[in-house]
């Protein structure tokens, strides 16, 4: 199906496109809310600044697709495929992105406040910049990925795999860091208050 097809049919009245074909449509700036596109697939789709909130989007394909500046507050992304996308800038507030394919994503000075990312897999992924704050991230998987610069302040990291990744002044105040596997980068990092009960740490400087 093509852009301008969901778009015709979406003005239309019609929210449910369940599984439907999308890859690389052209979506970009869409008007798009509380629309279903359960297990769609829609790699490589440009969906830039695209207006998604509150979107089911449960286990949707969205490999390499462009979000950058979209709007995806309380969108449902749990188990979504989401590996090279870009989301730089993104509004993913209190969104669900539990045990979503973050692999390699660009998230940079994304807006992830209060989303819940339990059992994400966020490996090499770009969080430069990105706010985290009071985020769920238990047993997450953040090998290699850049978190330079991110807010992390009350975010649950209980169990979370930090292994390599760069928390070079983050905001890691009061957040929940016990058990996790914390072999990182953590130079200028703010530790204040934060839970480290059963941590491994080790800063690894770069």
């Amino acid at each position: 199906m093509s852009g301008a097809e969901l778009l015709r049919r979406f003005r239309a009245g019609q929210r449910r496109f369940y599984g439907a074909d999308l890859q690389e449509a052209d979506l970009g700036q869409a008007d798009l809310p509380g629309i279903d596109l359960h297990e769609a697939d829609l790699s490589g789709a440009a969906l830039e600044e695209a207006v998604l909130a509150g979107a089911d989007l449960h286990g949707a394909m969205l490999a390499g697709a462009d979000l950058h500046g979209a709007d995806l507050q309380d969108a449902s992304l749990t188990r979504a495929g989401l590996a090279d996308a870009d989301l730089h800038g993104a509004d993913l507030h209190g969104a669900d992105l539990r045990r979503a394919d973050l692999t390699a994503a660009n998230l940079a000075d994304a807006d992830l406040e209060g989303a819940d990312l339990h059992g994400a897999i966020l490996h090499g992924a770009n969080l430069a910049g990105a706010n985290l704050r009071g985020a769920d991230l238990h047993r997450a998987i953040l090998i290699g990925a850049d978190l330079h610069g991110t807010v992390l302040h009350g975010a649950d990291l209980h169990e979370a795999d930090l292994h390599g990744a760069d928390l070079q002044a983050a905001d890691l105040a009061e957040a929940d860091l016990h058990e996790a596997f914390l072999v990182a980068d953590l130079d200028g990092a703010d530790l204040t208050e934060a839970d480290l009960s059963g941590v491994i740490l080790t800063n690894e400087e770069g």
